[in-house]
């Protein structure tokens, strides 16, 4: 599978779209400053990581998906299941990618200067995000 960008797509979303993602990227937010308040601030930095806006997300992929069969008198259920199964893998390999960039900085940060220490753990994210998407693909194809 290619990953390719539409842009075009962009213009589709309608503004409650939006506004259901920025509900949910708040609600998601404000609970990990009250989990702060209770259990300090590290335990509380580790639910502001969660994806706060991958539940709306992955919920209106699947909404969509449907609509689009549904416009060509088909069932898409199936179709929105596998949409957002996508969605939820980038997302999951994206997370392990960020939290070697965080593991990198963290690492890093007493000895280097923060511009290198920033340098280094992009280029780690980056380069672990690509290998993650590779090891994958190659399993799922000797699968």
């Amino acid at each position: 599978m290619r990953i390719h960008a539409h842009l075009s797509a962009v213009h589709n979303i309608r503004g409650r779209e939006y506004a259901v993602r920025f509900f949910f990227g708040g609600c998601v937010t404000a609970a990990a400053a009250l989990i702060a308040r209770k259990f300090g601030p590290i335990i509380g930095g580790l639910f502001l990581a969660f994806p706060a806006i991958f539940p709306a997300s992955v919920t209106l992929l699947a909404k969509l998906e449907q609509e689009k069969k549904r416009q060509h008198g088909l069932d898409g259920t199936e179709r929105g299941k596998i949409a957002a199964a996508l969605d939820a893998r980038g997302a999951a390999i994206g997370s392990c990618a960020l939290f070697l960039f965080a593991l990198t900085m963290w690492l890093s940060f007493a000895t280097w200067t923060l511009g290198s220490s920033l340098f280094l753990s992009v280029g780690v994210w980056f380069v672990s995000s690509i290998l993650i998407w590779r090891v994958r693909q190659m399993i799922s194809t000797r699968l």
